[in-house]
């Protein structure tokens, strides 16, 4: 009520406080005497937890609590009444919150009065406080940095085992959401954790990319790997051997040798011939031609696939057969 009567008091803001004082005579006068705070018997202030918030604080309901100070050195019972321009006060006495949800960004002021109740004089104190709403800032989520690390110890139908691990990103409290996939090959086990296991039989000679999309940032993150699985150690195989048999018989041989080539033509074709004790040079020579001769003549082998190496010397005079592989170490005698 002595707000309405003296609108001189108002505008007034923390930490200043006013305060009226009135003895019993003078409320029957209706005079009033305005003193301040620093030399009347009653005192107040009045405080907030904070001075500046944001609206999505608190998911959008920014709150901040207010604490008044006030003493009676009468030792007279207080009372409280809050009000404010904006928002919403929750609470009574001299601790209360002041809900400023839903507010425009700006100033927005909160006041109190408290009055003695008592026997003799009585005193009432003003005094009100600020706080700044500011815009929410959007928060915009970025990805995590994800690092993927491929297996080094790889071999032939061998799993293969991939691992990750992330750091930063925004939000930060987020649960992030592991999803697998392989180019080639079976997940096996881990799929929704941070490592899996990943089949590769019969994958020789393929490469198995393991890429992780990474949920829970709204945004597409992801990262992979790729490792290659080599192709199975390619070896010379030796066909046929045998001794210095007849010409016909020798065809027989050279026949199904001929069908192994053609059945791979990537290959070489190597003819050893292990001289015996007693050979001369132009026996061997002659072996290697007539074999050779059979081989392009009759059978239509590209001469250039056909290699020939001598042997040491055996018992009696014999032919190996090889056949080698693209890429495969040649026969060493």
């Amino acid at each position: 009520m002595f707000r309405d009567q003296y609108p001189r008091l108002k505008g007034y803001t923390a930490p200043i406080a006013l305060v009226v004082c009135l003895s019993a005579a003078t409320v029957f006068a209706q005079k009033v005497q305005v003193v301040p705070a620093s030399s009347a018997p009653l005192s107040l202030s009045l405080t907030s937890d904070a001075n500046i918030v944001r609206a999505c604080d608190n998911s959008g309901a920014p709150q901040v609590q207010l604490t008044a100070k006030a003493v009676s050195p009468s030792g007279n019972q207080i009372k409280y009444k809050w009000t404010t321009s904006d928002g919403t006060i929750i609470g009574e006495g001299p601790v209360v919150t002041w809900n400023l949800a839903g507010l425009k960004p700006g100033y927005h002021k909160a006041s109190l009065d408290i009055q003695t109740v008592g026997t003799g004089e009585a005193c009432q104190a003003f005094s009100s406080v600020s706080v700044l709403v500011n815009p929410c800032v959007e928060v915009r989520p970025v990805c995590p940095a994800i690092e993927i690390s491929c297996p080094t110890n790889i071999a032939i139908d061998q799993p293969l085992t991939f691992s990750s691990r992330y750091s930063g990103g925004v939000p930060s409290n987020v649960t992030p959401v592991y999803n697998w996939t392989v180019s080639a090959g079976t997940i096996i086990t881990g799929q929704g954790t941070d490592t899996i296991t990943v089949d590769t039989k019969g994958l020789a000679g393929q490469t198995v990319r393991a890429s992780l999309s990474m949920g829970g940032y709204n945004l597409e993150c992801a990262a992979d790997c790729a490792v290659a699985i080599p192709l199975p150690k390619r070896e010379s195989l030796k066909f046929d051997d045998y001794l210095n048999i007849a010409r016909n018989d020798e065809k027989a041989r050279l026949d199904n040798f001929a069908i192994a080539l053609q059945n791979d033509p990537t290959a070489t074709g190597y003819v050893i011939v292990y001289p015996g004790r007693s050979s001369k040079r132009a026996e061997v020579q002659d072996q290697f031609g007539r074999v050779i001769d059979y081989l392009v003549n009759s059978r239509q082998i590209d001469k250039s696939r056909i290699r020939t190496i001598e042997g040491p010397k055996r018992a009696q005079l014999s032919k190996e057969l090889w056949v080698t592989p693209q890429g495969a170490t040649p026969p060493n005698p």
